[in-house]
């Protein structure tokens, strides 16, 4: 059977087969709800699902929707894992728990960032200590985030980034682009300046949760980098951190590091990674992002600046909302039943890996 059956095509059907799937099975549940609503008025939730021994030292950790429409493409692995019966195929004494829709806020408005435009995988700066500097997206800022979305605008702009990647190279672009801002809260990869609310929930949940585990593995599921289709297995924890090496013992080659230039995602700033190994200095942990292509990166910058315009200063009842939301679903979320079915395959591959590595020696 293919696994496009288990993705769903907006958050509530998402949330609704997850639960249907996953709660039955759960050894603890707890909802935490959103301050805000989404665009029909439903209430918004970030679900965390235990299965397996209270007590265990051991936990496979998922996360969906770090970048809400990515939430899409972890939702149906998550929801995959259950309705398979994967989950029962790992060691008994690994522990499970799974964080379905962590940004359920930008998951049903089919947005990257949270009700705050801040994009929550660069939230986990040391909010008391100076913000890392952009000063590349400082310099083009302006061309980035037009405050038009017009043919003209969209020109001027291409001719100004195009010229900054001749000079400089089409991946110091991306990271001039993606790596993280802290100076435009109304500009794409802004990282906030303080806690948002699906920061607070994971801190919550992994005080709570994981204050007796001894060695957790954490996979967090992306879209938008790579090859269409291919689950990119990425590290974001520096080389010499404890985590890392764990990594790489239990995904091998499969690993890739934006430190070590063998990723597709350039170095970052206040990555979820930075805020686990926080977190969870107690324990012995590895995380992942697990990121499937799907357009070429231009194109999936694009949809982004296309997406910030839109709510910013366009109108999202407008002409122009149902062509931009479009073009964030191509990038973030295909429907077509092959890619899906990818996501399913590699999804299985690592969260066995990872469970099986959790119980090794």
């Amino acid at each position: 059977m293919s696994a496009d059956v288990h993705f769903a095509r907006d958050y509530t059907g998402a949330r609704d087969k997850f639960l249907a799937v996953a709660k039955p099975h759960a050894t603890r549940y707890r909802a935490f709800q959103n301050p805000l609503r989404g665009p029909r008025g439903e209430t918004l939730f970030c679900d965390a699902v235990w299965s397996g021994p209270m007590a265990a030292d051991r936990v496979l950790v998922t996360i969906s929707a770090t970048h809400g429409i990515e939430g899409f493409c972890g939702s149906g692995a998550q929801t995959a894992w259950y309705a398979t019966g994967a989950w029962r195929e790992i060691p008994p004494d690994v522990a499970q728990l799974h964080l379905h829709a962590v940004n359920p806020h930008g998951f049903a408005w089919l947005r990257r960032v949270n009700e705050d435009n801040v994009d929550l995988n660069r939230n986990f700066v040391d909010h008391i200590r100076p913000y890392p500097e952009n000063p590349a997206y400082e310099r083009l800022a302006h061309a980035i985030c037009p405050n038009e979305w017009t043919e003209a605008s969209r020109k001027a702009s291409a001719a100004i980034l195009a010229e900054f990647a001749k000079r400089h190279g089409d991946f110091a672009l991306q990271g001039a682009i993606s790596s993280g801002q802290y100076t435009h809260p109304d500009g794409v990869f802004f990282g906030g300046h303080g806690p948002t609310w699906s920061h607070r929930v994971i801190r919550t949940v992994f005080a709570d949760w994981l204050r007796m585990a001894k060695r957790i593995g954490i996979v967090d599921f992306h879209t938008g980098l790579g090859p269409r289709g291919y689950g990119e297995i990425i590290c974001g924890l520096p080389p010499a951190h404890p985590g890392s090496k764990l990594s790489q013992a239990w995904y091998g080659a499969d690993l890739t590091s934006p430190e070590m230039g063998t990723s597709t995602s350039p170095p970052l700033h206040g990555t979820n990674g930075e805020g686990f190994a926080r977190f969870l200095a107690h324990a012995e942990f590895s995380h992942v992002a697990l990121e499937y292509g799907t357009l070429p990166v231009p194109d999936v910058l694009d949809a982004i600046r296309a997406d910030n315009w839109l709510h910013l200063h366009g109108d999202i009842a407008g002409e122009d909302s149902r062509r931009i939301k479009t073009q964030m679903r191509d990038a973030f979320a295909p429907a077509d039943a092959a890619w899906r079915d990818a996501v399913w395959n590699r999804a299985d591959e690592v969260l066995r890996k990872t469970a099986f590595g959790l119980a090794s020696a």
